[in-house]
């Protein structure tokens, strides 16, 4: 498969760009010139019936940052948790924000996106910790926010993803909270960069194996965090009872094969999962709604799976 018009339009102009890759730039560096990308490729704000920003505390005494998006409509609406990506140190409520005012307007649900506290400065397990925490927080206390309890979904992408796919994994060793659904696009589920999809991808593809690399190492303590389920989901030992699964991977993401082999292991231990490649597309299209028509394939999907698993007009 060739490349999309659109994707191999940005790749020239992000390969032809004169700067630092990733991997050698400091993480402040980092995270403005995530923001600065995305700026031209999210489009304009929506606006949206109500925004809230609201503090929860953490499972250690500090504090998890939540920012809650309600449609214009009649409640209780279903929930959907969202956690951002950026390799686990990079991306923020802000950047994000454009895309979650859209999603919530679409599928007419109440989006609930968590500002998890990001790495080198606070590593594994504590952005996932944060992330339980705050959904936790959402069962327990979303009705008094015209939310429903029983129609809480998950979601993220690519380290969001990652924490969307270990998130249900938590609740059933926990025993809670219940989770209706879960929603990853292009998700770590893995930390093999042997994989055929780093091989064909590693390179010139937007996301690259040596910016993995480095996001890696921003995250993890240690070579024997690469095998906790809780960090890749795709070692965990049982997945069995998970809630069903919509999942997108994009041809040309180096993250495409764990994607698609989470997808099977899912499938083998009887979860219900829809998933859809995304031909000659790249890691991150979801963020980039103002040039990609495959973004709004995306939401289409998660507004018609809202409407399929939670029996609501969305």
């Amino acid at each position: 498969m060739t490349y999309q018009t659109a994707v191999k339009n940005l790749l020239d102009q992000i390969n032809s760009a004169e700067g630092k890759p990733i991997q050698e730039m400091t993480v402040e560096e980092n995270r403005e010139g995530l923001a600065a990308l995305y700026m031209d490729l999210v489009g304009e704000p929506q606006e949206v019936k109500k925004v809230e920003n609201i503090n929860i505390p953490s499972h250690d005494g500090d504090k998890i940052g939540l920012r809650l998006y309600t449609p214009e409509g009649n409640g209780p609406f279903p929930v959907f948790v969202f956690y951002h990506g950026g390799g686990w140190a990079l991306g923020d409520l802000e950047v994000i924000d454009p895309i979650m005012r859209w999603v919530a307007n679409e599928t007419s649900s109440i989006v609930v996106s968590v500002d998890y506290r990001l790495s080198p400065e606070y590593k594994f397990p504590i952005p996932v910790e944060d992330c339980y925490t705050a959904t936790k927080w959402v069962s327990d206390n979303i009705q008094k926010y015209d939310g429903d309890p029983k129609r809480i979904a998950v979601g993220g992408d690519s380290a969001g993803g990652n924490l969307a796919a270990v998130i249900p994994l938590m609740a059933k060793d926990r025993g809670g909270p219940d989770i209706a659904l879960q929603i990853l696009l292009y998700p770590v589920t893995d930390f093999d960069t042997t994989t055929g999809s780093y091989l064909e991808n590693g390179k010139g593809n937007y996301l690259e194996t040596e910016a993995m690399y480095w996001f890696n190492d921003q995250y993890l303590n240690n070579e024997a965090d690469k095998k906790n389920p809780y960090a890749a989901p795709l070692q965990a030992k049982d997945v069995s009872g998970l809630p069903p699964a919509l999942v997108f991977t994009a041809e040309k993401d180096v993250l495409r094969d764990e994607g698609e082999a989470y997808v099977q292991y899912l499938r083998e231990s009887g979860v219900p999962v829809q998933h859809t490649r995304f031909d000659g597309q790249i890691h991150g299209f979801f963020w980039m709604p103002a040039i990609m028509d495959d973004a709004h394939t995306a939401l289409e999907q998660i507004k018609s799976t809202f409407k399929e698993q939670f029996s609501a007009t969305v």
